[in-house]
């Protein structure tokens, strides 16, 4: 029989690092501050740093360099970072499932994003809905929607197209797309402006979107003659953050006509653009994550919505 040298076995059963000491090292990693981390951990710092020196000797490689006047991870630490992350969210996605498995839970659970939530298209699909009425989640950005949809956090969302492929789309609202622009800006006073007219101008967009086509839809790139687009310096990471943009730089956004009654400021001027094609908000459905009873509700409801524009 082969001897086994236990030094050279990866790390098994009972030395498995658990995913309540991957999520400390998450935060630790973020916050690099014993003392910050613990605070947002609930912790003693005495307490956080037994556990990070456990998880170190369980997976038998130094996470962190300390010293007395900074914490750095180590190379190590860093490789290690992308998989500690899959097991948090694979082990947040297990409970979430078997909550939904036991707790006879079967109300919808719908994704709105932003003021984008006071459209009358929205309140009149969530008014169509019978009991149970479905529960309604705010999340800051796009992203944050498609995010919570694919792992299945959320079974719908009502988003502007378009959405990465696999995600079934019922439209709500056609409608066009303006150029927001700061309200000094000289073109700013016309009354309708040409793709042509903005060739020069960095373009606001939000923190990098999942998918390529929908940062090139949304950035109108490339334009009609080819050409591609210089994207600002500065990201918003919302929506809010997005006009800001827009408003301390000489930079344009391209964005729903929804946003002009939802978002007006002294600062900012929304212009209809000739040549930009329109957008269409929809309701957008997970098939592959949704309770096949919520599925159901879904594609009904979808099913008798006509769209608007």
């Amino acid at each position: 029989m082969p001897v086994i040298d236990s030094s050279d076995t990866p790390v098994t059963n009972g030395d498995d690092p658990t995913p309540h000491q991957l999520r400390l090292l998450l935060t630790l990693a973020e916050e690099l501050h014993f003392g910050r981390a613990a605070r947002r951990l609930y912790l003693t710092q005495p307490a956080l740093s037994q556990q990070i020196r456990a998880l170190e000797d369980r997976l038998r490689v130094p996470l962190f360099q300390r010293t007395s006047r900074r914490v750095e991870l180590t190379e190590a630490g860093r490789e290690l970072l992308p998989y500690a992350r899959r097991v948090v969210t694979a082990a947040d996605e297990l409970r979430r499932a078997a909550y939904h498995l036991t707790s006879g839970d079967d109300s919808l659970r719908i994704g709105v994003c932003e003021s984008f939530g006071s459209m009358p298209e929205i309140r009149a699909v969530l008014d169509a809905f019978a009991n149970p009425s479905p529960r309604v989640r705010v999340l800051e950005t796009f992203t944050a929607q498609l995010t919570a949809l694919e792992r299945g956090e959320i079974d719908a969302a009502f988003v502007h197209l378009p959405v990465p492929a696999g995600l079934h789309a019922r439209p709500l609202l056609v409608e066009p797309r303006l150029a927001c622009l700061r309200a000094t800006d000289p073109l700013a006073a016309r009354a309708t402006l040409h793709l042509a007219d903005l060739a020069e101008y960095p373009v606001a967009e939000m923190s990098p979107s999942t998918f390529p086509e929908g940062r090139a839809f949304w950035t109108a790139d490339p334009r009609p003659d080819g050409a591609r687009v210089r994207i600002a310096g500065s990201r918003g990471s919302t929506f809010e953050s997005l006009l800001n943009t827009v408003a301390l730089t000489r930079a344009v956004a391209f964005v729903p006509a929804a946003a002009a009654r939802l978002y007006p400021r002294p600062d900012l001027a929304y212009v209809p653009v000739t040549d930009l094609p329109p957008c269409t908000f929809a309701l957008v459905l997970n098939e592959t994550t949704a309770r096949p009873p919520r599925a159901r509700r879904l594609r009904a409801a979808m099913a008798a919505i006509a769209p608007r524009g």
